[in-house]
């Protein structure tokens, strides 16, 4: 028996490494964004105060310039700053860390921990700089700026000589492009893998059997649509769409990355997002109201909660709340804010404007500070009482009359609960204040009688030694303390009015000085509120003294700025269907990026975008119904040329195949093998489980924090999207599959996500309790089936659960053959030997097809 589980499982092992390294032609290169974003926020500044004032411009200390990335690759008189080669000995890191014989610097005072650990980890990953030294041309437009700026053309599909294969307007683009070259697209890929790649694009989950049979037994063309329509329309099409946008936004149930600071009531943007996405919420209005959804107006108590709701876009981030210097934290939370509204809206990283004028792209520091003042005028965080640390501004949300009387009732059984808890604790200090008496006289003698008893008494109550009753002291002194922590945790857990972090109207409301440098304790001029200049023609909405500016940058960017807005979100949803942007780097348009594969259809689209109300639904419809997106993802033999010339598929030739985000592969686990449990949404980090919950004394100098010890009891069955994400950490429990398959950082704002192939995928796969539980799970509802009424039948739905298809007769064939050599030929323990047997072996196929690679492909 050992044996040959022991050679099953070298099978298996040796199934899912084969999956991984055909995989692996798939896999994108891992993307730089992240490390140039890094370097960005955390490296230049640094470098900008503490390294410039002696080594850039005309000052080059020991010949050596930190301006450029040539300038410490050449290095000075000890030769180049950072070695690849050694990166722990490079003289860059030497001299900070006052190591050695190397200069100390800086020399007027070594760097924090924390500043010299971040040269250190730059310098390990390879030290990404973007800063070459020269400017790059900038790919203009029609009038000579970059083209991403220009007004949308009114841009009419070209004509084709192929006039059968278009749907819509879609493929004429691309099949125009194709003809240029003397290129064909490839051929349709087979209706039932067409369902499984629209179901899981749009809705993250794979089809049921039913839905497989229900479409391949339509054979109308109209069977496509209606497959769609009923995809917009399900609650999952919110799910799988709102975690693009929590990426965007750098959601974390998490404040900050440090202190493992709770945000308790993020849960409430999150379902926010998945309400307005299944709502069909137009997108112009989206942004309007997680910028300024505080001063809109609204008619309905639901209408208002979501606005409040919305405006946590700005604060739910990488936000620094432990912070003793408040302008530098208040500065840098302006910083954050910035940078999420220009990479999420205008594919531009704005945060280099915050010490000078962008260096490659048309963003000054004027246009930095300018918008700088309307977040410095916007309250997002307020200091406590006690301690250096703040907190993220909470605004009580407006109650239906539903929502008062359930919270009322929830509210008298906790005050129930909490009467209970203090009658405990002062039974306990009456007993301890008894004892202290009889103790008290024990000692100093006072009463003979009360003594005697103490020594000699019959009583079980009180014919106890001076030394137990000082351990039953202890005892009842540990329980009144465990009384205070229950009582502090049921305070902190008290049915209240709901609250959800948000943003308002600052006290103060003004404009902001430039900061030097980067630094907010070295002011510059003062700067009007106002917006990005070069982004839209004319100066843009007029700011009132009076307001922040929130609402009228919303209007600014659904207006003058739209062109720009348009063509990142629509790029945005194409690389999402289609493997890669028609640009190709989905957070960046600037002067450096790839100029567009297809730019009149990028133009094109946003238009339409525009024109059809902003409607997110209605764009992927016609995306996922055009023949492009029903292209095979196989590269025929007729087709090595295009693949020699175009590997990366710029021209759309065919369908990129793509390996599934890591969310998926854990939802579609869940869903095949029967697992997985609808949830309404709610709390994530389930702070009602006290093991879950730092410090809670009132009198504490520290933010309460969290330590995820205890999930809820269906967390391991819900959507991913529903489960708790933290910063600090890798990702835990239920969501440790995150940690595997590329699930970004949440301290960063990305569109975009890189696909590794790694051994330590196909060994979660092997390993992984996620895999043996799902594969154990469908192997029960398999063998426990009645209606398959043999091997072959079982076999069939095994696979149709799993791929989506029927198996073929080969793979029919090789599953016996493995399920045949897998059974004992004497099995021990008589028929329930050969039970368990059994079902051993169906297990270890189920494993092995689940960790397949056509399972976590989407093809």
């Amino acid at each position: 028996m050992g044996t040959r589980v022991v050679t099953t499982i070298g099978r298996l092992a040796a199934g899912v490494a084969i999956a991984f390294s055909a995989s692996i032609s798939f896999a994108a290169q891992p993307a730089l964004t992240e490390q140039m974003e890094f370097f960005e926020q955390r490296v230049r500044p640094l470098l900008v105060e503490h390294c410039y004032p002696c080594h850039a411009g005309n000052k080059r200390q020991g010949g050596l310039s930190l301006e450029y990335r040539s300038g410490w690759q050449t290095g000075g008189d000890r030769g180049p700053a950072i070695l690849a080669d050694r990166p722990e000995d490079s003289p860059l890191l030497r001299a900070v860390r006052y190591q050695d014989d190397y200069p100390q610097m800086p020399p007027d005072g070594k760097l924090s921990a924390e500043q010299i650990a971040v040269l250190e980890q730059w310098v390990r990953m390879g030290a990404p700089d973007p800063r070459d030294g020269e400017a790059i041309e900038a790919a203009p437009g029609p009038s000579g700026t970059l083209w991403v700026l220009e007004p949308l053309p009114d841009v009419t599909p070209p004509q084709v000589d192929n006039a059968e294969w278009p749907l819509g307007d879609i493929d004429r683009f691309v099949l125009a492009r194709l003809e240029q070259k003397g290129w064909q697209p490839s051929p349709d890929v087979d209706r039932g893998a067409w369902l499984r790649r629209v179901t899981f694009d749009l809705t993250g989950l794979p089809p049921t059997m039913a839905e497989v049979d229900a479409f391949l037994g339509d054979a109308s063309e109209e069977a496509f649509a209606r497959v769609v329509d009923r995809l917009l329309s399900s609650r999952e099409y919110g799910e799988r769409w709102a975690r693009p946008w929590l990426d965007l936004v750098g959601y974390a149930d998490q404040i900050g990355s440090a202190n493992n600071v709770p945000a308790e009531q993020a849960w409430r943007y999150r379902d926010y997002v998945i309400r307005a996405l299944n709502a069909e919420k137009p997108f112009d209005q989206f942004i309007r109201e997680q910028l300024a959804g505080d001063l809109l107006t609204s008619s309905s108590i639901e209408e208002r909660q979501d606005q409040i709701i919305a405006t946590g876009f700005l604060v739910l981030g990488n936000v620094n709340i432990v912070e003793s210097d408040k302008l530098v934290m208040r500065m840098d939370l302006v910083d954050h804010q910035i940078e999420k509204v220009g990479k999420a809206f205008l594919g531009m990283s704005l945060q280099c404007a915050r010490c000078h004028d962008h260096k490659f792209d048309p963003i000054i520091l004027q246009d930095y500070y300018g918008l700088a003042g309307i977040f410095a005028s916007t309250e997002s965080t307020r200091k406590v009482d006690r301690g250096v640390w703040s907190t993220v501004t909470l605004v009580t949300l407006p109650e239906t009359l539903a929502e008062f009387t359930t919270r009322e009732a929830a509210l008298s059984a906790h005050d129930r609960e909490v009467e209970e808890i203090r009658q405990e604790q002062a039974l306990s200090a009456r007993r301890i204040d008894e004892i202290d008496r009889l103790l008290e006289t024990a000692e100093q003698g006072i009463s003979n009688g009360e003594s005697a008893t103490l020594a000699n008494a019959s009583s079980p109550e009180d014919d106890r030694s001076p030394a137990e009753l000082k351990q039953e002291r202890a005892d009842l002194a540990a329980k009144v303390a465990a009384c205070n922590q229950r009582l502090w945790h049921k305070d902190y857990i008290r049915p209240s009015a709901p609250a959800t972090f948000a943003v308002k109207e600052g006290a103060e409301i003004g404009n902001s000085r430039i900061c030097l440098r980067g630094n907010p304790h070295a002011p510059g001029d003062v700067v009007p509120r106002g917006f990005i200049r070069a982004m839209a023609r004319g100066t843009g909405p007029k700011i009132p003294a009076d307001q922040s500016g929130r609402q009228q940058l919303a209007d600014w960017l659904t207006g003058p700025a739209s062109h720009v807005v348009s063509r990142v979100t629509v790029n945005r949803l194409w690389q999402k269907l289609f493997g890669r942007g028609i640009v190709d780097s989905v957070d960046y348009f600037g002067a450096r990026s790839e100029p567009p594969s297809h730019p009149e259809l990028l133009d094109f689209l946003a238009r339409q975008f525009i024109s059809q109300g902003w409607s997110q639904k209605q764009l992927l419809r016609e995306l996922v119904l055009s023949r492009t997106y029903r292209q095979q993802s196989t590269a025929t033999t007729a087709a090595s040329t295009m693949l020699a010339a175009d590997p990366d598929n710029r021209l759309l030739w065919r369908m990129s195949p793509r390996r599934l985000e890591a969310e998926m592969i854990r939802d579609a686990l869940l869903a095949s093998s029967g697992l997985l449990r609808c949830s309404a949404g709610g709390p994530a980090l389930a702070p009602e489980f006290m093991e879950n919950v730092g410090e809670l004394d009132p009198k504490s100098v520290n933010p309460i924090s969290f330590s995820l010890q205890r999930f809820r009891d269906d967390a391991p069955r819900v959507r991913t999207i529903y489960l708790p994400v933290v910063r600090s950490s890798e990702q835990r429990g239920p969501a440790d599959i995150l940690n595997f398959f590329d699930f970004p950082q949440p301290a960063q704002y990305t569109g975009g996500r890189p696909t590794t192939a790694v051994a330590s995928q196909a060994l979660f796969l092997i390993n992984g309790p996620l895999l043996q539980q799902a594969a154990k799970s469908l192997t029960e509802t398999l063998l426990a089936d009645s209606s398959l009424e043999d091997e072959e039948a079982r076999l069939h739905a095994l696979y149709r659960r799993v791929l989506n298809r029927p198996c073929t007769p080969e793979e029919l064939s090789n599953a016996r053959a493995f399920l045949g050599a897998s059974a004992p030929a004497a099995p021990e323990n008589g028929s329930a030997g050969a039970d368990a047997s059994r079902h051993d072996s169906w297990q270890q196929l189920a494993h092995a097809l689940l960790a397949s690679n056509e399972f976590l492909f989407r093809l």
